[in-house]
């Protein structure tokens, strides 16, 4: 695959707030099944294509992080497995729904210590580095639509309330704003193809086929 190219962020910063440069960072990465995996591609794979392409994905995002601690956010127990083969750790929340599941994962990696969490999307095949998505308060790498939130990184004791689904991006932009917090816009390729439907299959394609 063709190298991610990075383009510039976007900083909206407030005055009197700084980059906490002692702060503990691990990356949670939720996965809720490998078997019933993009099912929006069913027209363009087969399930077991469907399947390989998910794990291979994932596997991209647990290595973009970089060395940092990475937890499979999950309660299926093949993902928990698979998880420990890629050197991550697992959180199984025991709760129901995306938002709700990262909002239990940040309260006990909260609990363990850490300051901050990273939120990267499963479905990332050309992640190489999440830990760029940083700053002094809220960072977010959008999809390449401008919809989503793909990448997010939040402290973990302000209250973020998370709202993945559509319109993520603008609905997390405004819980920053909620929690009276900077935000950080990271634009970068690498980070903003998430795939999902066939037309990002194709946009996989084409990049990987770029000189």
């Amino acid at each position: 695959m063709a190298p991610a190219r990075r383009l510039a962020a976007a900083v909206e910063t407030r005055p009197g707030l700084s980059d906490r440069t002692d702060d503990r960072v691990s990356v949670l990465v939720p996965i809720r099944s490998f078997d019933d995996a993009k099912s929006r591609l069913t027209d363009a794979l087969d399930a077991d294509e469907r399947n390989g392409l998910a794990r291979s994905m994932a596997a991209t995002v647990i290595a973009a992080g970089r060395g940092l601690p990475v937890y499979v956010v999950t309660d299926d127990d093949s993902v928990a497995e698979w998880a420990a083969g890629e050197g991550a750790s697992v959180i199984a929340p025991s709760v129901h729904g995306l938002n709700e599941s990262v909002q239990a994962a940040t309260r006990e990696r909260a609990d363990a210590g850490d300051t901050r969490v990273i939120i990267a999307h499963a479905d990332l095949p050309l992640a190489t580095d999440l830990t760029i998505v940083t700053g002094p308060g809220v960072a977010i790498a959008p999809d390449r639509h401008g919809d989503g939130s793909n990448v997010l990184s939040v402290p973990t004791d302000v209250g973020f309330r998370f709202a993945y689904g559509l319109g993520s991006y603008e609905a997390h932009r405004c819980e920053a704003a909620r929690c009276r917090l900077p935000v950080t816009v990271i634009h970068d390729s690498g980070l903003s193809l998430d795939v999902d439907h066939p037309d990002d299959l194709e946009e996989l394609h084409a990049r990987s086929n770029e000189p």
